[in-house]
């Protein structure tokens, strides 16, 4: 599958999660930059999609498409939307193709050209056939992720499956290798592969004893469902980060009306697209812990350093090398103008001060564990038995504040007296809403 009709979907899966299914088709079709007839095939494709991906669960395990597609937050304990990554981590072709080498590679370690015949005697007739460069390269992909290995001896090479780890494993070592990937992939990020690894598990588990994996001894809620659409372009630009190159995307800020763009010839999608393609050598990703955002920080040639929520990055490729000390060099001046941001600001430093009030006699003291755990290079400057005083120094106030207001009655901002007006105001709205009728 393209890498546009991926990017479709992720804006798509975005928008039923965000809207609740309360826009019709046509608000549905504008607010993406599609037509109503892509927005029907889409929607067709992913109920394609979700079929073909829990097909081959068991069906004491399998979930009704019904239930499976559920949007909402309030429905499902699941991380949803994963199943996109299961069905679009490979194209259709090379799912079937690797499984056959895969199912062929288990049984016994085989040539290339042994797999080469097992595909040529199992493919359907009217598929395309492989030849051996392709299962060539599927071996050396195969290999590189550590799915199989090369057995030593001369050529031609034989190749098996590597799964020596688990198969090792006893059934109690294999519960805690899954309880531990669970833990690490519902509360660290990224998690996408964590999440893949885990049903991995969970599926040769139920294998070789169906009662190891009858219970889960962790249930989650999740909370941000663009930080896995997000992860599809994370690995991408961390590579461009590593090798130092410049990346092209067309991107949608927040404010736009659109999300995304086909990239058709229609005259009229061309015409209303509000996209901007951008041209930008990646430094920095950052993740926003209290949204659930991942961020881009890189350099452009016209503005110097930029900011980019990878939410409105869509038909991202990688571009030309960039020269090594150019890029350190911008990189230094970046790490310069964060070294106080709370997050990713980069505007002018302000000394913020705040005082925290102690939670009565209750201990631990989890107002003051919390400020000093999350406040960053901060510094308590004076404390009494009643409160205490929290001082640090921010480029700009905008995204520290929804940490202050986090606190509620626990936290008066006393300076800058710019950020206290503005607390005073959104909390009068607050008491307004609360007005009795």
């Amino acid at each position: 599958m393209a890498k546009e009709s991926f990017d479709k979907e992720i804006q798509f899966l975005r928008m039923l999660v965000l809207t609740s299914g309360a826009y019709s088709r046509q608000q549905f079709a504008e607010r993406l930059g599609i037509s109503v007839h892509t927005f029907d095939k889409t929607l067709r494709h992913l109920k394609e999609v979700v079929a073909a991906t829990y097909q081959q669960i068991p069906e004491s395990q399998g979930k009704e498409f019904a239930e499976t597609l559920r949007y909402s937050y309030f429905d499902s304990a699941d991380p949803m939307l994963l199943f996109l990554f299961r069905a679009k981590s490979v194209k259709e072709t090379e799912s079937q193709r690797i499984s056959l080498l895969l199912a062929a590679m288990n049984e016994k370690a085989l040539t290339t050209m042994e797999l080469l015949d097992v595909c040529s005697n199992s493919l359907p007739a009217e598929s395309a056939q492989p030849d051996e460069k392709t299962i060539r390269n599927d071996l050396k992909y195969l290999e590189e992720v550590g799915v199989i290995m090369k057995e030593p001896g001369p050529r031609p090479f034989r190749y098996r499956i590597h799964n020596d780890f688990v198969q090792e494993l006893t059934a109690d070592e294999l519960i805690d290798l899954y309880d531990f990937v669970d833990v690490m992939a519902n509360t660290q990020v990224p998690s996408v592969q964590g999440y893949l690894l885990r049903d991995g598990l969970k599926k040769h588990m139920n294998r070789s004893s169906p009662s190891l994996a009858s219970i889960d001894p962790f249930l989650y809620k999740y909370h941000y469902y663009s930080r896995i659409l997000d992860e599809a372009h994370l690995f991408t630009l961390l590579k461009a980060i590593r090798s130092r190159k410049n990346v092209q995307f067309l991107y949608f800020s927040p404010k736009n009306s659109q999300s995304y763009a086909s990239k058709n010839t229609n005259p009229l999608f061309e015409r209303d697209m509000e996209g901007k393609q951008e041209n930008t050598l990646p430094l920095k990703v950052v993740y926003d812990h209290q949204y659930g955002r991942w961020y881009l920080l890189s350099y452009n040639t016209r503005h110097g350093i930029k900011k980019y929520r990878m939410e409105g990055i869509t038909h991202l490729e990688e571009g030309e090398s960039a020269d090594p000390d150019i890029f350190e060099e911008h990189l230094k001046e970046l790490e310069q103008k964060i070294t106080y941001s709370w997050l990713i600001d980069t505007g002018r430093p302000v000394t913020v001060q705040a005082r925290f009030f102690n939670p009565g006699d209750l201990q631990p003291n989890f107002i003051k564990e919390r400020v000093c755990l999350q406040g960053q290079w901060g510094q308590i400057m004076e404390e009494t038995e009643e409160s205490f005083i929290f001082e640090i120094v921010v480029n700009g106030t905008t995204e520290i504040k929804p940490w202050l207001r986090s606190f509620g009655s626990s936290c008066e901002v006393l300076t800058p007296h710019s950020l206290r007006n503005e607390m005073l105001t959104e909390w009068k709205e607050i008491i307004d809403y609360y007005e009795s009728v």
